[in-house]
């Protein structure tokens, strides 16, 4: 290691608890809001009641977002920056580039936050939802479920998902030093993660806004399909089994099953 990587390595440590303690903090008011009022880890009360009759507040769902974007979207930004973390300090990279792709990579996922509670709230006011954030038709759910099947099996997913599977040849191609450039390599990490995990993200709908299994699920097999080692097997199989869901679902739904 060299004597200016040396010399980096507290502040470096700095930011990675930094980084974990965003992550527990998120899950750690999730936790709360989610049973607060009895509702434990199911589809109930707590992050309910901020969707109480009277109108809900765009900005509180839209937090409510956010930190499910923190809790189950940020540790699958973790193999990222941990590649950019091992990078020699004489490429131009360091703390302040560390950093750069974090903030980069949150300055994306808070527009999808938004776009996610837009949905939410429209999907409410058509009845599509209920108070709860989930589904009411089992019909819809089906159609949920069989859209991110059919996804995980589409170019654009196995295409996003290779470049969060391969951080280093996405850095190679993309590099630029210092603070500015992890910012913009940070923004090209996010954008491709939402085309990885949005359809996996939209699954809260059927799963449950409020549901901390659903989303604990959710999190551990989206960080699995980054991970270059598995990822790349996981994607096919987990969209057989979307749509094996989505027919269960549907059989029930027609009296069948």
């Amino acid at each position: 290691m060299s004597e200016d990587a040396l010399s980096n390595t507290p502040l470096r440590a700095i930011l990675w608890i930094g980084f974990f303690s965003l992550i527990l903090s998120s899950w750690s008011v999730l936790y709360v809001m989610a049973g607060s009022h009895g509702g434990g880890g199911g589809h109930g009360a707590g992050m309910a009641s901020e969707m109480a009759p009277g109108g809900p507040d765009f900005a509180i769902v839209a937090a409510m977002w956010a930190l499910m974007i923190g809790a189950m979207m940020l540790p699958t930004l973790a193999p990222a920056l941990k590649v950019y973390g091992d990078l020699p300090a004489r490429s131009g990279a360091g703390p302040a580039g560390w950093l750069g792709i974090l903030l980069g990579y949150v300055v994306v996922w808070l527009p999808g936050s938004a776009a996610f509670a837009a949905l939410q709230l429209a999907a409410t006011g058509g009845g599509l939802l209920d108070m709860a954030g989930v589904v009411t038709s089992p019909w819809l759910s089906v159609a949920l479920l069989a859209t991110a099947g059919l996804y995980q099996f589409s170019r654009f997913k196995g295409a996003c998902q290779s470049v969060c599977m391969s951080p280093m040849q996405y850095y190679l191609a993309n590099w630029r030093p210092g603070l500015a450039g992890g910012l913009r390599m940070g923004v090209g990490l996010g954008a491709n993660c939402i085309g990885c995990c949005w359809a996996i993200m939209a699954l809260a709908f059927v799963g449950g806004m409020s549901s901390l299994l659903w989303m604990g699920v959710a999190t551990l097999f989206m960080v699995m399909e980054k991970l270059p080692e598995i990822g790349a097997w996981l994607r096919r199989p987990a969209g057989a089994v979307l749509l094996a869901t989505a027919l269960f679902v549907a059989l029930r739904a027609a009296g069948v099953m």
